[in-house]
């Protein structure tokens, strides 16, 4: 057996194993992704090969949180690609202006700069104060910076000039408390978002909402997974709610696609049907 296929049999180990000792299911992640995943982790672990990693992520839970850690999705910042927030504000929030009370999903939050970016276009279109945002990851350490809303100063000037695209209205320093080298996100956007854990691959519906934001996600998962993931989504939303997923993901081709109509196929927004 060649060396390739030795290592494709140590990463099926590894990920039943942690499945069955953890809970946490990532053998339907997008192999190419999971192989890069696990290989730099390996790199950096000490072990000399793959398999040897197996009793230190059963036994090691301090080892296993820096292997886990490996799988969530940091990429993020304020107002990453400001058109998406720009067509919210066009075509989503005049018909959620519509409803008495709104609760927003945004599953994959990360370090909580996007769902902040939301907060802040909901207090601008006058919702925030009837808006309850839920704002999940599977990945403690994500969570804990999100909760904090600690983000570096030197980011600041492209936030600015990301949040003057997505049609900010007001004056971006309204929003963050700024030290020499970090900014705090103000305390008013911090209490309208309950952070929590929540893992895409093994829990379930997570609330009832209006909208549900999950972006560059599903491009770490096969079709399974992602049909399971857009099948919570389809599932959470009332009936004329909304989705937005990342500009590199779709519904076309998912299980869900008839559940569906576009909004904005650019932005990848949606509108479940009635």
């Amino acid at each position: 057996m060649d060396p390739q296929q030795l290592e494709s049999i140590e990463i099926d180990l590894l990920l039943e194993a942690i499945h069955r000792r953890y809970g946490h299911d990532f053998r339907n992640y997008a192999r190419a992704s999971i192989e890069r995943r696990i290989r730099q982790f390996h790199a950096q672990s000490g072990c000399a090969r793959l398999s040897d990693m197996l009793p230190r992520l059963l036994h090691d839970e301090a080892f296993f949180a820096g292997f886990v850690s490996r799988f969530s999705i940091p990429v993020t910042e304020l107002f990453r690609d400001p058109q998406v927030y720009l067509a919210l504000r066009r075509d989503i929030f005049p018909v959620l202006e519509t409803f008495p009370f709104l609760r927003v999903w945004h599953a994959g939050c990360a370090s909580g700069e996007e769902v902040y970016s939301l907060a802040i276009l909901l207090e601008e279109a006058g919702l925030l104060g009837r808006s309850t945002l839920f704002a999940t990851d599977f990945n403690d350490a994500a969570l804990a910076r999100a909760r904090a809303g600690i983000y570096p100063a030197a980011d600041i000037r492209d936030a600015t000039r990301a949040y003057q695209r997505a049609g900010g209205m007001r004056t971006f320093a309204d929003y963050y408390h700024a030290g020499a080298e970090t900014i705090v996100i103000d305390g008013r956007l911090r209490e309208r978002i309950t952070f929590a854990n929540h893992n895409l691959v093994t829990d379930g519906v997570f609330t009832e909402a209006h909208l549900v934001l999950c972006r560059n996600v599903l491009i770490y998962f096969n079709q399974t997974l992602q049909d399971r993931a857009l099948g919570l989504f389809r599932d959470t939303l009332v009936r004329g709610g909304f989705l937005c997923l990342g500009t590199r993901e779709s519904l076309q081709f998912s299980a869900v696609a008839s559940s569906f109509e576009v909004v904005d196929a650019a932005c990848r927004l949606y509108k479940r049907l009635a």
